[in-house]
């Protein structure tokens, strides 16, 4: 059986036409799906319900189950979603004046281990299917506010998007289809700690889409330190590609920065970023570090500390953003997502 939300317009056409129907049922069916998010058969109002047993046996058509919503003080929502298998993603809805970001998530866990990352600590039990990526952002679509539009998805929930590439790419490809969610690829982030093969695969599939990457320092020793990644990819080599990345896209890199205290924050870092960005199209999101508590030796820098490092770039021509992370206060901001299944309703 294969789940409808993993699966593009034409293939659902062809398992209709599999059933002998006609491909204007296909269309009818798809429109109900993603146009009107409506999964159970019994409300689509214009397919004969001789349709359903056909349809029960071909598609599935469940969604994860929300087990707990945690609600910041900010607007954000964090959405722990159980699947089939019981194993538990979160995702996170964050709403300000502008736009509506989700964030979502790529694998369950990670195998990457950086050190400041919750995730990390989970280590990596599987990666998602296309269908459970998908119903993140069906589910969402179903939780906005009546004062909330869906403007932004980034990949920067729980795993590295590039490792799951194949089930990343064709979400992304669903995502943008004019039948499905209509998402303009300036609207969807896919991020990265560095994972060379995952972005040279992604400059030679076309597929247009924003880049970000974990940089989190540009002296080798100390990223390793941070990022294991960095032995296998080091600076250098991540550069070659992400200069070629530049050479094939419209879009910007963005470099991600998070900033601990006495770790990535010395006038040796500082100048460091400025000679390794320095000649590439980008922006520089600066983010001081969210507590994890398997980390307790990592501190959050002090604002003025903040503003200094912030400062002393401004000589690029970078955009320089100080990014204040939102669900702070329900462990849902940036390296905190951990799917902790305790205490959930």
């Amino acid at each position: 059986m294969k789940h409808v939300l993993g699966l593009l317009p034409e293939e659902i056409e062809a398992d209709f036409l599999e059933l002998g129907e006609k491909k204007f049922r296909a269309k009818q069916f798809t429109r109900w799906i993603f146009r009107n998010r409506i999964l159970e058969l019994d409300k689509m109002t214009n397919l004969s319900p001789k349709l359903y047993p056909g349809l029960d046996r071909v598609f599935d058509l469940e969604l994860p189950e929300i087990k707990k919503i945690s609600r910041s003080e900010d607007g954000s929502r964090k959405y722990a979603l159980a699947l089939k298998d019981k194993l538990v993603i979160e995702m996170v809805i964050m709403p300000s004046e502008e736009k509506t970001t989700l964030c979502i998530s790529s694998q369950v866990g990670c195998k990457r281990a950086c050190s400041f990352c919750a995730t990390a600590a989970m280590r990596l039990k599987r990666n998602l299917e296309v269908h459970e990526i998908i119903a993140q952002v069906f589910i969402a679509l179903n939780e906005l506010k009546e004062n909330e539009r869906l403007t932004n998805i980034v990949f920067m929930g729980m795993g590295e998007p590039l490792d799951n590439f194949k089930n990343v790419m064709k979400s992304v490809e669903i995502l943008r289809n004019e039948s499905c969610f209509q998402f303009s690829p300036r609207r969807i982030t896919i991020s990265t700690c560095g994972v060379i093969p995952g972005i040279r695969e992604l400059i030679n599939s076309k597929v247009k889409v924003k880049l970000a990457v974990s940089l989190n320092s540009a002296i080798d020793e100390k990223r390793t330190e941070l990022m294991p990644v960095n032995k296998l990819y080091p600076l250098d080599d991540l550069k070659k590609v992400l200069i070629d990345y530049t050479k094939n896209s419209k879009f910007r890199i963005t470099f991600e920065y998070i900033l601990i205290k006495n770790k990535n924050m010395e006038p040796e870092d500082i100048k460091a970023l400025k000679k390794y960005t320095g000649d590439i199209s980008c922006k520089i999101n600066l983010i001081p570090w969210n507590s994890v508590s398997s980390k307790r030796d990592y501190m959050a820098p002090a604002p003025a500390d903040v503003d200094n490092f912030a400062a002393e770039l401004k000589v690029l021509s970078a955009a320089i953003t100080v990014r204040q992370s939102k669900g702070q206060d329900i462990a849902a901001a940036c390296g905190q997502l951990a799917a902790k299944t305790k205490n959930m309703r």
